[in-house]
């Protein structure tokens, strides 16, 4: 390899690449950030906080709604089987014992499989239009199962859909790195992941809707019609709106896309990067953040079928007749959703070490509920549905742990291939979830409480971990800084400039952990 190579200086060590300097690391790599020149362009571009604030409002309103309702739908195509199983769905596809379970699972099986591949075509393709495709194509997906009749048609159509909605969370992390600024990003991840309660609750509305048809087609199957649907039409709106970029948004001004390039660079961070790093890839797989996320997401998975895809089963076993398996899990969205916003402001507006705060308040919550779902008696019904209530908190938690990824971890390759393996947690931790709901134990279904119990105990530990790494990493850089002085306004731009030539984390010694 000749010393022109670019190559040569990417897979350089950590300590060998913090040295370096902005020339060296320039001329040395290709891997600059898609939006470089328009960063540079920026970097003497004075705005005063009102015209920022403008951006700001300006890109919330056309980024945020997209997001708002495409995670919602996904979050309700997910789940229509929850909502269908009440309605017929075992006796119309010919499900037998752990037939449902499987399904629950096997989704997650397409999702683990997709997870690298969609992964990187996020990273090299327009990222507008390909979750908005993504979209679309689910969708079609989801209007075919009423054609399913048996257990292998129904595990192929759930693999498949697993496969396309898995760009939907890796992709929605990339999309609050590239539009906004670390403080900005829980409130916003917050908002569009609080469509989780919205859909529970609308989809609770739905299936009650659904109950009260007379004639037709069989109950079960218009629930994937109606929502198959709506999700098609969305993802050709989604196509027509949603940018890939701020240096390419055309509903921006050319000022305006310099200040929202120059918003996101604050962030140490860069905006968005096509190239594939070894260096980065090698990188990921050294970095503890990386398996703590790991096993943090398998934690807080486990618990998630009992609140998606069993809801119904887990609501009617405490001895709720059909239509209120349906209504009674609204009460259930709603606290999700007021946990989400609650969790999404206070950390936006105390920005300063609250995340990990946050995430242990929620896990507590849910630990609690958990203990209640084993310890409470069999007929107290609506001391379990409270308990059952209470786990919706876990949502607050392990979506603030995607901003860890989003907000905490740079150089385009390593956030994505992070956020890839999370995900890859989040498949396994779905993937077992469902298997613990053993037909054999219903209605009672212990063994699935106790797992859901553990899961929120193994993930309150991994916060705990999480935080002591970070904690520790910023006190240890912070020691650096006092021993060289003050930070110059110099060196305060050389971090941006590292971040915007695709540094990681790790390299960049002027980046710090948002705890």
């Amino acid at each position: 390899m000749s010393s022109s190579d670019p190559e040569k200086h990417v897979v350089q060590s950590p300590v060998q690449l913090a040295s370096n300097s902005l020339d060296e690391i320039s001329a040395a790599t290709k891997h600059r950030d898609d939006n470089y020149e328009l960063y540079k362009a920026s970097r003497d571009l004075e705005t005063d906080p009102a015209e920022a604030k403008r951006v700001l409002r300006k890109v919330d309103y056309r980024i945020v709604p997209i997001l708002v309702i495409t995670y919602m739908l996904q979050y309700l195509d997910k789940n229509s089987i929850n909502f269908a199983s009440v309605y017929g769905l075992k006796d119309g596809t010919h499900l037998e014992g752990q037939d449902y379970a499987w399904l629950g699972s096997i989704f997650y099986f397409g999702y683990l499989f997709s997870q690298f591949p969609s992964g990187y075509l996020l990273q090299r393709l327009p990222i507008g239009k390909f979750l908005s495709i993504a979209t679309i194509c689910w969708g079609i997906i989801l209007i075919t199962t009423p054609a399913c009749s048996s257990f292998a048609g129904m595990a192929t159509n759930r693999f498949l859909l697993g496969a396309l909605e898995a760009t939907v969370n890796p992709g929605f992390v990339l999309m609050m790195s590239i539009w906004y600024t670390s403080a900005e990003q829980p409130l916003r991840l917050e908002i569009y992941y609080s469509t989780n309660g919205v859909a529970t609750m609308f989809g609770g509305l739905i299936g009650y809707a659904v109950g009260h048809i007379k004639s037709g087609l069989q109950k079960w199957m218009y629930v994937f019609l109606i929502f198959g649907s709506i999700s098609i039409v969305w993802g050709v709106v989604s196509l027509l709106v949603l940018p890939d970029l701020p240096s390419t948004a055309k509903f921006l001004t050319e000022r305006e896309r310099l200040i929202a390039v120059n918003r996101v660079a604050a962030n140490r961070q860069g905006v968005k990067n096509h190239h594939f790093s070894r260096h980065q890839a090698i990188q990921t797989f050294q970095d503890p953040k990386t398996y703590i996320l790991f096993v943090m997401a398998v934690g807080a998975q486990v618990p998630n079928s009992a609140l998606t895809s069993f809801t119904s089963i887990v609501v009617g076993s405490f001895g709720f007749d059909t239509l209120g398996t349906q209504y009674l899990q609204i009460p259930g969205g709603a606290i999700q959703f007021v946990a989400l916003i609650t969790g999404g402001y206070i950390c936006t507006r105390w920005p300063t070490n609250t995340r990990c705060a946050t995430m242990v308040v929620a896990n507590t919550i849910c630990i609690i509920g958990a203990g209640l779902l084993v310890g409470l008696p069999s007929d107290n019904k609506w001391g379990r549905l409270v308990a059952l209530w209470l786990c919706y908190f876990q949502s607050l938690g392990f979506s603030l742990s995607l901003t860890m990824v989003s907000s905490n971890v740079a150089g385009y390759t390593k956030k994505q291939l992070t956020g890839a393996i999370l995900f890859t947690g989040y498949c396994v931790g779905n993937i077992i979830g469902p298997q613990t709901f053993i037909d054999a134990e219903k209605p009672g279904y212990h063994s699935a409480y106790i797992a859901m119990l553990v899961g929120y105990s193994v993930k309150l530990s991994m916060v705990f971990l999480l935080y002591a790494y970070m904690y520790t990493s910023n006190k240890k850089r912070d020691q650096e800084q006092a021993e060289r002085g003050a930070a110059s306004d110099d060196e305060e731009r050389e971090a941006i400039e590292r971040g915007m030539l695709d540094v990681t984390e790790l390299d960049n010694r002027g980046f710090r952990y948002i705890l």
